[in-house]
């Protein structure tokens, strides 16, 4: 991946952007989930309530701390959580007091994931921090799986080049204390 994307994309993150990228499985659509304006403009972007919260992604859990009360879990289930990552499982943990309720939606828990695709493993790296990962559609539609399709559906956004990965399905979602499926990947 050439480094003028990621660059481009971190600018465009810092500036209270939306980016698009390739995922695993379908394009996404991401921005700082500590910037409020962003967030807003993502789910009107999305067509999206606020109230089912958002996945962040990262390429290491030292970042997630800053939003998850990491104490909450056994070394048992840290295990059982680490043993799936990087990779395509997301993790609900609870979240802490001061986390935005623009992250959690109508939840008490942050939905986390650490990746290890290319290239949003390099942009995170060298963002330094967590992004909000969603899929590239309006509710309810079928997600993006070429850059076009984003370009096509959405406006004045940034698309880092590149092929999403071979899986046919969605990250699915668990639940770390109890292993509960939310939902099937």
């Amino acid at each position: 991946m050439k480094n003028k994307y990621i660059e481009n994309a971190i600018k465009y993150l810092n500036k209270k952007k939306i980016i698009a990228y390739p995922t695993e499985s379908v394009f996404g659509l991401g921005c700082d989930p500590d910037c409020e304006i962003a967030v807003n403009t993502l789910l009107k972007l999305k067509q999206r309530s606020i109230e089912k919260g958002f996945i962040l992604i990262s390429n290491n859990y030292q970042n997630f701390k800053k939003y998850i009360n990491d104490n909450s879990l056994t070394e048992k289930q840290k295990k059982i959580m680490f043993s799936t990552w990087p990779g395509h499982i997301t993790w609900t943990i609870q979240a802490k007091i001061t986390t935005p309720k623009w992250l959690t939606g109508k939840f008490d828990t942050l939905a986390i994931r650490i990746i290890n695709y290319e290239p949003i493993k390099t942009l995170c790296n060298k963002y330094g921090k967590p992004i909000i990962s969603t899929s590239a559609n309006l509710n309810g539609q079928k997600p993006c799986k070429t850059k076009n399709e984003v370009i096509k559906l959405f406006k004045n956004i940034y698309v880092i080049d590149g092929l999403i990965g071979g899986s046919t399905k969605q990250s699915e979602i668990r639940n770390s204390k109890t292993g509960e499926i939310y939902r099937k990947g």
